[in-house]
């Protein structure tokens, strides 16, 4: 059966997903889904959202959102200028993003971080973020990232950023 890739298949992580078979050859990752992510999600310090198919519970991908601030002096000094005198400004995390191997190379990592963007983007309408950040695990994460225009920080090169404005004209 062909992939399916529609926001409408992507929904709250619940207890009926299984979580247990994803592998997206991350340790860490593959953990938190199976072990920790129900519980950020009930706890509400993350919200965990995940892609099936349908009729399928098999978690194929998944990322989480959260609200989170930043120092404004990460900030290049060009948009810090622009920007209110605060000291710190919100936005929200991009906390974790992966895909299950057994659809590696079929778009389903630039789907889903599509679909997070846009869900930050409608959130941002109701509780103010100026942009979405991450925090890339090594290069390669970093790679992804800058694919789409996220920049690097100042002073935490891994950590990226892309302003909200700029993720609006994605969806205008």
């Amino acid at each position: 059966m062909a992939l399916v890739l529609t926001p409408e298949h992507i929904h709250p992580l619940e207890k009926a997903h299984d979580r247990k078979s994803f592998d997206c050859g991350n340790d860490d990752l593959n953990r938190y889904l199976r072990e920790q992510a129900r519980q950020d999600a009930e706890k509400r310090v993350a919200a965990p959202f995940v892609l099936t198919q349908p009729g399928n519970a098999k978690v194929l991908g998944f990322y989480t959102l959260s609200s989170s601030i930043i120092p404004v002096i990460e900030l290049p000094l060009e948009m810090m200028k622009q920007l209110p005198r605060y000291g710190q400004l919100p936005v929200t995390l991009l906390g974790r993003l992966a895909v299950d191997r057994s659809v590696c190379g079929q778009g389903v990592g630039e789907f889903l971080l599509v679909d997070a963007l846009r869900r930050s983007l409608e959130s941002a309408q109701q509780i103010a973020a100026m942009a979405v950040i991450v925090d890339a695990k090594d290069e390669r994460a970093e790679s992804f990232y800058r694919h789409f225009d996220f920049q690097p920080f100042q002073q935490t090169p891994l950590r990226l950023f892309l302003p909200m404005g700029q993720i609006a004209t994605l969806f205008a």
